[in-house]
């Protein structure tokens, strides 16, 4: 039951949040608060059913069949990660494709799941009189959290060193409780102790849909026409678990048996651990190579500058009498890079010589501020040089778009329609537009409305991550010439090789997370299943807390974070290794028997610091 009733919590939490996604339904304030809401039902719900429905389904096997319960547990996470891959590659397309209330359909991607949350209610209902039932022990939580609590507070009161020590801190609770289950407490306290290294697995898992998506936007998601939009491509994840679930069950895990390799339940996770690790080394790798080609940021007391001639002949630019271009700039010439200018203060007032070849000299002066990024425009203007220094974009666009704006060199105002965009106005005679983000696509025509008529513009591809610089020079029939210039280069660095981090990832997350499943179940009395497989779900909770710990208090580069979670999660691998050697495994059949017949006893410590031969 309740299994049942927390699934419903669950639903209503993800109408209440569909609800709040819609516009016309209240302010912003009521958004708020309707989502807050209902990503905390979502979340109560989440948390009960999680470790009830893990425990449940190893209750419908019988200890004798430890087997085939191992193989419930590979095909329990088999078919979540079926629904995850289903969900990772359909919810962007809800979300973004299809649209609702003048926008992008945040209530459809939230209602569809309730509606499939419902469904799978009802046909778990259905089955309910073949399941078998564990009769319900009270509130097990409630029993172990007061046997903790009261141990340890018998044991403060009683520090005196005439009193006698006990063998194991919890047996200070036994002028309470039953020693049936202080000793079911300590089976659990010895598990949750070999649990603590283990949130820095997910600390390093679940940033597969923050950082590895955000490293995704500066990719290029063209796969030979079809394009990936970056959170789609977390859809590999479950799509690998998938496939490497039959294979480490059917083949890897058979194979080593065969080669009389121990390969047990702590060796698995500690394999686990070890993939993840190197998957986050591949995506700092991946990070670095993107950053390589990116354009370097401006430090204090510095700015960037480049030349857009859109004269009629050669230029020769100095600045400040300081010679930054050796050479003339070509009409139209496409700037190779942007150039460096050392600047005495916060901001400072350069005076910029223009010398047309052939043709006369002309001076302007600009105030240039640190840290920013500019475009010197030349052109002729009443038979001399002009010129305009306007602000450029510094950092790519973000999602993977692509970035535009327009320098209107034609005697006209021109009217761009760019598809789902507003109209874009740029005056005559040289007006600049702002920058306008648009979906990387071809641009092949576009209507353009000026005081005499429509033409069409060819705009090209518009590229993943590029920013660009489009000059209207004249028209031709129906259409208008226009030059264009990419300021920001197009991302370079291909999407595919994103696959080898999702390769080792999801290897780990099989070896790991499946084998944490199975081992947090056989490892507990009956009564406690479900407290430890809520034990096990808090370590990806702390996971995500770690993250935020150590993105506050290391403020670094992408990939130097990639690094050092990294790092770390090789420095927990061993502590986790070295804990497990010293762990004693219980058999759950020698578990059961003892259990049925009262005579459960447990090791003094938690873990056994004398090296031992037990399988784990």
């Amino acid at each position: 039951m309740t299994i049942i009733y927390l699934s419903i919590v669950y639903v209503i939490g993800h109408v209440i949040k569909s609800v709040g996604a819609i516009p016309v339904v209240g302010d912003q304030v009521l958004h708020v608060a309707l989502s807050m809401v209902g990503l905390s039902l979502i979340a109560f719900g989440t948390g009960g059913i999680k470790p009830c429905v893990a425990a449940f389904g190893g209750d419908q096997f019988e200890e004798e069949h430890a087997s085939e319960r191992s193989k419930f547990f590979s095909v329990f996470y088999l078919s979540i990660n079926a629904g995850s891959l289903i969900s990772t590659f359909v919810t962007p397309v809800l979300r973004g494709d299809v649209k609702c209330f003048g926008g992008d359909c945040f209530a459809l991607a939230f209602g569809v799941p309730a509606v499939l949350m419902v469904l799978a209610l009802v046909v778990f209902i259905s089955g309910s009189g073949l399941y078998k039932k564990t009769p319900p022990r009270g509130n097990i939580l409630l029993q172990v959290c007061q046997c903790v609590g009261f141990a340890i507070k018998n044991r403060v009161k009683n520090r005196s060193r005439l009193i006698p020590k006990r063998e194991h801190w919890l047996d200070w609770a036994s002028e309470k409780y039953s020693k049936q289950l202080i000793n079911e407490v300590k089976m659990v306290t010895r598990v949750l102790f070999l649990f603590i290294p283990l949130p820095m697995f997910w600390a390093l898992f679940d940033q597969q849909g923050s950082r590895w998506t955000l490293q995704a936007t500066k990719m290029d998601a063209d796969f030979g026409g079809l394009i990936l939009k970056p959170d789609q491509m977390q859809f590999l994840n479950p799509l690998l678990i998938l496939i490497f679930i039959p294979i480490f069950d059917l083949g890897l895990y058979p194979l080593l048996n065969l080669c009389r390799l121990n390969f047990t339940p702590i060796k698995k996770m500690a394999t686990g651990m070890i993939l993840a690790a190197l998957a986050f080394a591949a995506a700092a790798i991946i990070e670095v190579k993107i950053n390589e080609r990116d354009m370097p940021k401006p430090v204090p007391k510095e700015s960037f500058l480049q030349v857009l001639n859109l004269a009629d002949n050669k230029v020769q630019v100095t600045v400040q009498d300081r010679d930054l271009f050796q050479q003339p700039i070509e009409t139209f010439q496409d700037p190779a890079e942007y150039l460096k200018l050392i600047l005495s203060g916060k901001q400072q007032t350069l005076r910029f010589n223009l010398q047309e070849t052939p043709g006369p000299a002309s001076a302007f002066n600009y105030t240039v501020e640190e840290k920013s990024v500019y475009s010197l425009i030349v052109y002729k203007a009443g038979g001399s040089i002009s010129s305009r220094l306007i602000t450029d974009m510094q950092t790519k666009p973000g999602k993977g778009m692509a970035a535009v704006r327009f320098i209107n060199a034609w005697e006209q105002n021109v009217n761009i329609t760019l598809g789902g965009q507003e109209d874009i106005s740029v005056n005559k005679s040289y007006g600049v537009s702002g920058y306008t983000t648009l979906e990387r696509g071809n641009y092949n025509t576009r209507k353009c409305r000026t005081e005499t008529g429509e033409f069409s513009l060819d705009l090209g591809l518009l590229d993943f991550g590029a920013s660009y610089t489009v000059v209207i020079i004249n028209a031709s029939g129906n259409t208008l010439n226009a030059w264009k210039s990419e300021d920001i280069k197009a991302n370079h660095i291909h999407l595919a090789w994103q696959l080898p981090q999702y390769l080792l990832i999801s290897a780990g997350e099989v070896m790991f997370s499946i084998t944490g499943l199975a081992f947090s179940y056989s490892q507990a009395p009956v009564s406690m299943k479900s407290v430890l497989q809520a034990g096990w779900l808090l370590t990806v909770a702390f996971g995500n807390v770690i993250v935020l710990i150590v993105a506050q208090a290391a403020p670094l580069e992408q990939w130097a974070e990639f690094v050092l979670f990294a790092g770390l999660l090789f420095a927990v691998c061993i502590l986790f290794s070295i804990m497990g050697y010293f762990y004693i495994s219980v058999d759950p059949e020698d578990l059961k028997e003892k259990e049925e017949k009262g005579e459960m006893e447990m090791p003094s410590n938690m873990i056994n610091l004398v090296p031992k031969k037990a399988k784990l």
